[in-house]
Formats: structure tokens, sequence, C-alpha cells
């Protein structure tokens, strides 16, 4: 197979992501989004936000992260974020996923993808934290805009939102300080739960 042969091939196959449903609701509360509209939306929340971030860092390389790091939910399906017993598998059927779907590009590109993935999940880095920032602020943002649908629906605490999102204030104080007034706001509401 020829380079440009194994990089359409990884073209079609990411075209599935189109077909992998969140558990997150559209801002307006129509639908479900699914994992490109996801990657999509925070990779320019990556742009717009970048002066909220404590640390420096490389927007480009955010961007291409976050427009990748769902990629391995083709085979893996979409984990809820509070879903405990899913939990336990994920990162199983993820690297397994990684292998596969990132194994069908050439070699260079395979590895760049896969290395940047890898820093994602590893969350040690300015850049993995500030990706991994949009990844929990957005479907905040989208679960507070549907009058909290997806947290009414799973029946979720203040405290697993808190555990999910312990290590935001380091990426950005005052984003942290806004989801503790989305948090606040929907306990209110009754769409989350105290607790």
């Amino acid at each position: 197979m020829t380079r440009l042969e194994q990089q359409i091939a990884f073209i079609l196959e990411i075209d599935k992501v189109k077909n992998i449903f969140r558990q997150t609701p559209l801002s307006d509360g129509n639908r479900k989004e699914n994992d490109a509209e996801h990657s999509w939306h925070i990779a320019l929340m990556a742009i717009l936000l970048k002066e909220h971030a404590e640390d420096e860092v490389d927007v480009s390389k955010v961007m291409t992260m976050v427009l990748l790091h769902d990629l391995v939910e083709i085979d893996a399906g979409d984990t809820y974020a509070y879903d405990s017993v899913g939990m336990q598998s994920k990162r199983e059927r993820e690297v397994k996923a990684a292998d596969r779907i990132f194994g069908l590009l050439p070699e260079d590109q395979g590895a760049y993808f896969r290395a940047l993935w890898d820093e994602f999940e590893a969350y040690e880095t300015a850049d993995a934290k500030y990706a991994h920032l949009l990844d929990n602020f957005q479907p905040m943002l989208l679960n507070d805009a549907s009058d909290g649908v997806s947290w009414r629906e799973h029946e979720v605490k203040k405290s697993q939102i808190y555990k999910r999102n312990e290590r935001i204030e380091e990426t950005s104080k005052v984003i942290w300080e806004k989801m503790q007034e989305v948090v606040a706001k929907n306990i209110a509401l009754g769409n989350v739960r105290e607790g």
C-alpha cells in the first residue's frame, strides 16, 4: 500500500467518529452530539480560551491533540464521564483502539498522532492539561445551556463533577471559577445533585 493509500484508508476510517454519539446534548437540547462535533468544538475553543491558561501552550499542537483524542472511540465506544463500571476497562479498550487506528497511517504520521494521544492521556504537559480543560469545559457548557439534561438523566452529583475536574484550577483559575458557578447554578435548579 502506498503512503497516499494508507492516508486515505485512515481518512475513511476516521469518518466513523461521526457515528459515535456522546451523552452530551447540543446546546439546544434537541439531540446528543457526536465525537466529531465535540472535537471540532473544542479545537475552536483552544484558540478562543488560550488567554485564560496559566501556562504557555502551543495552540496548534493542542488543536491537533483534541481533534484526534477521541478517534479511539471508533473501536472503544464513548465511555460516559461518570460511568464507574465503564471506566474500569476504558484504558485497555482505548489503547487497543489507538494501536489499530493510528497503525493505519504511514509509520511517521502514525507515531506522531499516537505520541499526541499518549501525551493527552498522560495529562502531564501544559498542552495536555489545557486539552483536558477544553474536553471537560465544553460538555459542562452544553449541559448548562440545555437545562442540565444529561446531568439530570444520569443523576450526577456535585462531588462527581468536582472529582472529574479537580485539576482544572492548575490549568486556569478563571475557568475553574466559571465551572464552579455553573455547578452551583445547576444545583440550585435541581439539575445536579448535592453531595
